[in-house]
């Protein structure tokens, strides 16, 4: 994204998480003013069209292995495992829906608690897109599991704002529990992975997959069990380096990817700053 020399192409990076990251966007959509006159519309899973496209895996995955199978899914921001709840909600025959974590593991916590969502430091890891504090789609999720009462999600997450955690109650906690499992993999685990997968003959796993890899082994049912894969391993050369093995070839049409130079601007995590760098942008 940052090497593209598209004219309407703006990369921000912002001095601070994924977190704060995350904020800014959601602070810009509720910016009303701004929100009209740039005529915003997201792309990742804060837009519902990402987790209703992402349903339809489910669905096929399910339809090609006939029957009910487990998944896996590597998580961060709760996109992607939500989107299976959508699926198995509509009817298709799927297992446990098995949310893998990293050491940042608010999700994990969470359902090996029985409900309490605690916010911890954020630790940067070989598997970036998961070192997430506040799980934006959860949101969704803990909707579903109070009978949609806003009021009651409402209530919890400005809990969290303010103390950074809230305790779900138990017959909330018991529906997520009927879809919803989860485990974590730690950065060792995670190296080890990835050279047994590629030890094996399975080729390269980007660290993300490799996390979900983990996790499925260790979980492992008599049904079948299915690890979604989440990116191309190529983006993440120093994990492999990490893991003591080759980086992983680029696909040939960006095989000169990491040569390109980048256009970035770096950002203090500031709501005005950000929103000015926009406008300046795109005027």
């Amino acid at each position: 994204m940052t090497t593209s020399t598209a004219a309407n192409v703006v990369n921000i990076a912002v001095a601070g998480t994924f977190d704060d990251c995350q904020d800014l966007v959601k602070a810009m959509f509720a910016d009303r003013a701004f929100n009209a006159e740039m005529r915003l519309a997201g792309i990742n899973s804060i837009n519902w069209a990402r987790i209703a496209a992402q349903a339809v895996y489910y669905a096929w995955l399910a339809a090609r292995l006939k029957g009910p199978v487990d998944v896996v899914v590597p998580t961060g921001n709760f996109g992607n495992v939500f989107a299976g709840y959508v699926a198995k909600a509509m009817g298709v025959e799927l297992g446990r829906l098995i949310v893998a974590t990293n050491v940042n593991d608010i999700l994990t916590r969470f359902f090996a608690s029985g409900g309490a969502y605690e916010a911890d430091r954020v630790a940067a890891t070989l598997s970036p897109s998961m070192d997430i504090q506040v799980a934006s789609n959860f949101e969704r999720a803990l909707f579903e599991a109070v009978g949609r009462d806003a009021g009651a999600v409402r209530g919890w997450m400005e809990r969290f704002k303010q103390s950074r955690g809230f305790t779900v109650d138990r017959a909330s906690f018991a529906r997520l529990e009927t879809y919803f499992t989860a485990a974590r993999t730690d950065e060792d685990a995670t190296r080890a992975r990835m050279r047994r997968a590629w030890d094996a003959g399975l080729g390269a796993l980007d660290p993300h997959t490799a996390v979900g890899v983990d996790v499925a082994e260790r979980l492992a049912a008599e049904r079948p069990v299915v690890t979604l894969a989440t990116a191309h391993p190529a983006k993440f050369p120093d994990a492999a380096r990490a893991a003591g093995l080759p980086e992983p070839a680029p696909p040939a049409q960006l095989a000169d990817l990491f040569a390109r130079r980048e256009r970035v601007a770096t950002l203090p995590a500031e709501l005005d700053a950000v929103e000015t760098h926009i406008r300046r942008s795109f005027r």
